[in-house]
């Protein structure tokens, strides 16, 4: 098998509206949906969101944007890191769903049976829909059950991930020190975009189950790391 490669581009300035500093892979930069991110990750997860964005969507075969794909991505992000994804999935809920706003798909192929099956035909926009299924069901038991179908969806997406990382040739049980290992890169390399004030940059992440790679504009920063499990991967710049 040949190793993954899965090019990206850096900017200083995205012209997104947000004025993001940060990476995207290129199969999303023209996605108004995806913004540019650094290796920033917080603390509660310990890989940053172009990690996710590589391994639990591109790599495990969803597609960057939308509710459905990222409750099969956000599954993933729970896999692989061990992290609770219920807040993400709470948050989608109160700021998209409840407000009838669904992404990638119609509200109807979204909502799961049970909650279709209250909604009388004829029925005007997606908010007010939700305003019907609230009034009906009740907020809080609506709230519960739109957090369920996310779990749901992400349930439904894990044979699905398995399946694409097997036939690229990656072992899905070592999703975890691939993602340490692919951190470790971006790391290095968004550090060294700052000190460097480099405006854009364009490269190429590639990795197996062995490595992982980084080489950005002709050899400007280049960087490899060992995919050994948590604490004992080695970084090359």
């Amino acid at each position: 098998m040949q190793p993954v490669a899965i090019p990206v581009t850096y900017r200083r300035t995205w012209p997104d509206g947000f004025g993001a500093r940060g990476w995207k892979l290129d199969v999303t930069l023209d996605d108004p949906e995806i913004i540019a991110s650094t290796a920033y990750h917080g603390g509660r997860i310990p890989t940053s969101v172009l990690i996710h964005d590589m391994l639990d969507h591109f790599v495990s075969g969803f597609r960057p944007s939308g509710h459905r794909a990222e409750a099969m991505a956000l599954a993933q992000l729970a896999v692989r890191t061990g992290s609770d994804i219920r807040p993400d999935y709470e948050q989608m809920v109160d700021e998209d769903l409840m407000q009838g706003r669904v992404l990638g798909a119609p509200l109807e192929e979204f909502l799961p049976d049970s909650l279709l099956r209250l909604l009388p035909p004829g029925i005007g926009t997606n908010a007010e829909k939700i305003v019907y299924l609230s009034e009906r069901f009740g907020h809080v038991e609506l709230r519960t059950a739109l957090v369920a179908r996310f779990y749901e969806l992400g349930a439904q997406g894990l044979p699905m991930a398995r399946r694409n990382w097997r036939a690229i040739g990656l072992d899905y049980t070592r999703s975890s020190a691939l993602g340490l290992c692919l951190q470790r890169l971006l790391e290095a390399a968004d550090a060294a975009a700052l000190a460097a004030n480099r405006t854009q940059a364009h490269g190429c992440f590639v990795f197996d189950d062995a490595a992982c790679r980084l080489m950005l504009d002709h050899g400007w920063h280049r960087a490899e790391a060992t995919n050994a499990p948590p604490g004992q991967g080695t970084t090359k710049t």
